[in-house]
């Protein structure tokens, strides 16, 4: 085949035709992405059951969903448990990251097997990880945590069955588990950071903790914006590790907004006010990701 001088055939189909090439993801995004959320539209409006194969079109499915008590109770008991998570996550994995980093600027020996073994809980399903916690933290004599206070005198902890204990209990299991992505996050911002800056900084005498408020703080702040982004959505659609660890229990002191929706679909078959939640928390997500976009931009990070 000979192609005329001066012709490029992918440039004018890029030019001219571009959805050619964004089909294929459109129709990903449209199939897997798209119809379900659409979907969901559709069946809060209704009075659909798992039960049941007919249903009607209705808003009382809605009026009943927000004007139930439970409800604003399970947002309190997920506020508390997102705050507390992406906090904590955000403080540790960039401890995590600091002192990994300046390790690698030191050249010590073992930064492979640390970033490994923080990488370990990351990796794992979070079924697991809520199995594993929950005999961490059994009230029995095998129970590791309550064997560890022990030898110290302190007496058996109620980790699982105290209301204001398992509350915490969950967000310590869920830092533990999301630690290593805001760690990796931010890891990868202190590699862009010149070491140059640092060179500067130690020559006008400032100290380790200057450097590290006038320096690390302002140049990482876009990567702790977009970190802060990810981890609040990340941590307000958890529901997998909770569900071994506390089944959201004792009563519903555990019952976050998600684990709140999977119990009213497959426990209660109510399937339109399952597709209820749900847009309840699509709209917390979308409120929180505009509010964070929103203060990236008065920051003048994007």
């Amino acid at each position: 085949m000979t192609v005329k001088k001066g012709f490029a055939p992918r440039q004018l189909i890029s030019e001219n035709k571009p959805t050619l090439w964004m089909a294929p993801l459109l129709a990903v995004v449209t199939l897997f992405y798209l119809y379900p959320a659409i979907e969901v539209l559709r069946f809060s409006v209704t009075n659909a059951s798992l039960l049941k194969a007919d249903y009607a079109y209705t808003l009382n499915t809605f009026i009943r969903v927000l004007s139930d008590p439970v409800l604003y109770k399970v947002i309190r008991i997920t506020a508390i448990f997102v705050v507390g998570s992406v906090v904590l996550q955000l403080a540790l994995g960039l401890l995590i990251a600091v002192a990994v980093n300046r390790a690698r600027r030191r050249r010590l020996p073992g930064m492979v097997f640390m970033r490994s073994v923080i990488l370990s809980a990351w990796v794992m399903p979070g079924v697991v990880i809520g199995i594993v916690w929950a005999i961490v933290l059994n009230e029995a004599s095998y129970g590791l945590a309550n064997l560890v206070i022990s030898i110290v005198g302190i007496g058996s902890v109620a980790w699982l069955s105290s209301p204001q204990n398992a509350l915490i209990s969950i967000i310590v299991a869920n830092v533990w588990r999301g630690t290593a992505f805001s760690m990796i996050l931010q890891y990868a911002g202190l590699q862009s950071i010149p070491d140059e800056l640092y060179e500067a900084a130690e020559v006008d005498g400032a100290n380790a903790l200057q450097s590290f408020w006038h320096i690390t703080i302002p140049q990482l702040k876009p990567i702790l914006m977009i970190n802060i982004i990810l981890i609040t959505i990340s941590t307000l659609n958890t529901f997998d590790m909770i569900l071994p660890l506390t089944g959201g229990g004792p009563g519903q002191a555990t019952e976050v907004l998600s684990l709140h929706t999977y119990n009213v679909i497959f426990q209660q078959y109510s399937l339109s006010e399952g597709a209820v939640l749900a847009v309840i928390m699509l709209a917390i997500s979308l409120a929180l990701t505009l509010a964070y976009s929103r203060l990236l931009r008065s920051e003048g990070t994007v």
